[in-house]
């Protein structure tokens, strides 16, 4: 199958409205969850608001955060596609650049050192860009996420002693929370990676934190890692936004990979409570968009 290109810009564009404005169906379960499970009086109050800001935003077509994040698109080539890979890149960027511009959203992506914002949401190496690719044949996958800096400021990378355990994973995971507090907007998705290099451990910790709620990590460690801390940040005390009470987190949830002898990295990355991401897949049959 051959990539139609100006298809993926198309979709590339309504991927980010999407993302901004649509919860995934996944988050609005956890909130439910939490909202039941909520004993302190404040944060029920809290949770309270952000379910009617939920419902508001998507009643009135409105987004759900004024931030609109940095862009980050995660593609997945499956067999037998024919495509060119700088030209899928220019026209993802394109895409996203269109829908800052015409939509119109906020851009808040500047440059580094002079704070210049073009107003596209694009920028040196922005959007970033994954690729990576499944044995899927002809399938073509783009998963759009905005990650807020409200959510990306709050992240750790740590490389740990390996004589240390796994204790000292979960030690570095429960400080990252503690030290977070009422920053990230919790209720939180933490994500958490462990081990790789350090390069790759920031990246697992993000994959973990933009993962759907009711996924698990495929390494049967990182699965139990993962169930052991959701039980305890929740008993933290943190609650949403900060103000008290049990609902501190969705989930924690873990990525792995083999690492050094000598070394043990592990990183967090969280995401907030407006946990938004969209999806478009490109098969022979056509275009659907989902989550």
């Amino acid at each position: 199958m051959k990539v139609d290109l100006k298809a993926v810009e198309e979709a590339c564009k309504e991927l980010y409205i999407r993302a901004v404005k649509i919860l995934p169906p996944d988050i609005k379960d956890g909130f439910a969850r939490l909202d039941k499970t909520e004993t302190d009086a404040t944060g029920k109050s809290v949770l309270g608001t952000m379910i009617l800001n939920i419902k508001v935003a998507e009643d009135t077509n409105n987004l759900l955060c004024q931030d609109t994040g940095i862009p980050i698109y995660n593609v997945v080539i499956g067999r037998g596609l024919e495509v060119d890979g700088h030209a899928l890149k220019q026209a993802i960027a394109a895409g996203c650049a269109r829908a800052t511009r015409e939509h119109p959203l906020r851009s808040s992506v500047v440059h580094p050192v002079t704070r210049k914002n073009e107003h596209t949401s694009c920028g040196r190496l922005v959007p970033v860009i994954n690729i990576d690719f499944s044995d899927e044949q002809d399938v073509l996958s783009i998963e759009m996420i905005p990650k807020g800096s409200g959510s990306e400021n709050n992240s750790w990378l740590k490389m740990a002693i390996p004589a240390d355990g796994v204790d000292a994973v979960k030690t570095f995971v429960i400080d990252c929370v503690l030290e977070a507090g009422g920053k990230t907007c919790p209720p939180t998705i933490v994500g958490v990676g462990v081990g790789g290099t350090a390069d790759l451990c920031v990246h697992l910790s993000k994959v973990a934190a933009t993962r759907p709620l009711g996924s698990h990590c495929t390494d049967p460690e990182g699965a139990k890692l993962e169930s052991e801390l959701s039980a305890v940040v929740n008993k933290l005390g943190v609650g949403p936004q900060g103000l008290g009470g049990d609902s501190t987190s969705f989930a924690v949830h873990v990525e792995t990979a083999a690492t050094h002898i000598t070394m043990n990295p592990v990183a967090v990355n969280m995401q907030c409570h407006s946990a938004r991401r969209a999806r478009a897949i490109f098969t022979p049959q056509g275009l659907s968009y989902g989550f």
